[in-house]
């Protein structure tokens, strides 16, 4: 009897043995599961936000085509692909599945406002300003995609990750944050305009949500020219060129400096009417600004047309009978 009581214990201690050993190894692995997510999930986001610089910087470098931009665009597109893709091969342990569910949220938010953007870019960078406007203010729009994925990462992926990591006692981990948006000039469709160079797109901004400063505000064109050519009241020959600029002198007749003043030439009788703009960062009161606004096509040669060069109005501008000036004009082969 003693000898079998002895064996039963030897025996539940082995038994016992095995279970924490067993339960241990569980514990071990189950750790080591949780730590390898979260180190997979913070170079995965460390990659994101790398992307999304390339794409702010790829954004503001200016003076690129359009076109160039727009591949450039698609290539950070293609990027941020992979990255979801790649999050969606990632090991994920049950306890980190709802937070894997806003990783993967926040990186597709990104995948597809980055498509949506290079998809508008051609259209903001279009010198005509009725195309150029809307697709600027849907650049912004897509920018607050940027500023949800931020969101949905950042107090629900990284929280989430967190919180499951504490909850097991796993200490000693470094939880990845994210920061999407560069800064939050980017919803502005004025800033937009301005950051990505779109000349025609500065109509789009936010002009309007802060009342005038006190006095007068207002612009009055005082002359067109191209080249040596000054136009006047009747018949104009102007020389054609590919790279036909007007110079356009306005005054600021006001009593305070304006920004964003917009400048635009149309040209209409012969052909499709071409309109471009050109943006003054600022003009100051009682002063004179040239700014010299190139046609960006080839003109209609030998058709007569008509040439209108104007200062759009300001905020407080009330008097702007002087805001525009027409004149006829012939393109001629020199």
């Amino acid at each position: 009897m003693v000898r079998r009581a002895a064996a039963l214990v030897i025996g539940l201690l082995v038994i016992v043995l095995l279970v924490v050993g067993i339960n241990g190894c569980l514990n071990g692995r189950q750790e080591q599961a949780l730590k390898d997510y979260n180190r997979e999930v913070a170079t995965i986001m460390r990659d994101a936000d790398a992307n999304v610089d390339a794409f702010y910087d790829t954004l503001s470098a200016g003076g690129q085509p359009s076109t160039d931009v727009q591949s450039e665009i698609n290539q950070l597109r293609i990027r941020a692909q992979a990255l979801t893709k790649q999050a969606q091969g990632v090991d994920v342990p049950g306890d980190m599945r709802p937070a894997h569910r806003n990783v993967l949220l926040s990186l597709s938010l990104l995948q597809e406002a980055i498509g949506k953007v290079a998809e508008k870019l051609p259209a903001a960078l279009s010198t005509d300003a009725a195309t150029a406007v809307p697709a600027v203010r849907s650049i912004a729009g897509e920018i607050q995609a940027f500023d949800a994925a931020n969101v949905v990462y950042n107090r629900r992926g990284a929280a989430l990750i967190k919180e499951v990591l504490d909850d097991n006692e796993i200490g000693g981990q470094t939880i990845q944050n994210a920061s999407f948006v560069e800064n939050y000039g980017w919803l502005q469709p004025s800033t937009v305009a301005r950051r990505i160079n779109s000349q025609a797109g500065r109509g789009a901004g936010d002009a309007g949500t802060s009342e005038p400063a006190p006095g007068l505000h207002g612009h009055g064109l005082l002359s067109v020219s191209v080249g040596d050519l000054t136009l006047a009241a009747g018949a104009n020959r102007i020389p054609a060129a590919s790279n036909v600029t007007f110079s356009v002198k306005v005054a600021n007749q006001g009593d305070n400096p304006e920004t964003d003043v917009r400048v635009r030439v149309r040209i209409r009788g012969a052909g499709d009417p071409i309109s471009v703009q050109k943006v003054i960062d600022q003009t100051m009161a009682k002063t004179e600004t040239t700014v010299a606004v190139p046609l960006g096509e080839a003109p209609p040669i030998g058709q007569p047309v008509t040439i209108t060069a104007e200062v759009l109005p300001v905020g407080g501008e009330k008097n702007t009978t002087n805001n525009s000036v027409s004149y006829p004009a012939l393109f001629v082969r020199s």
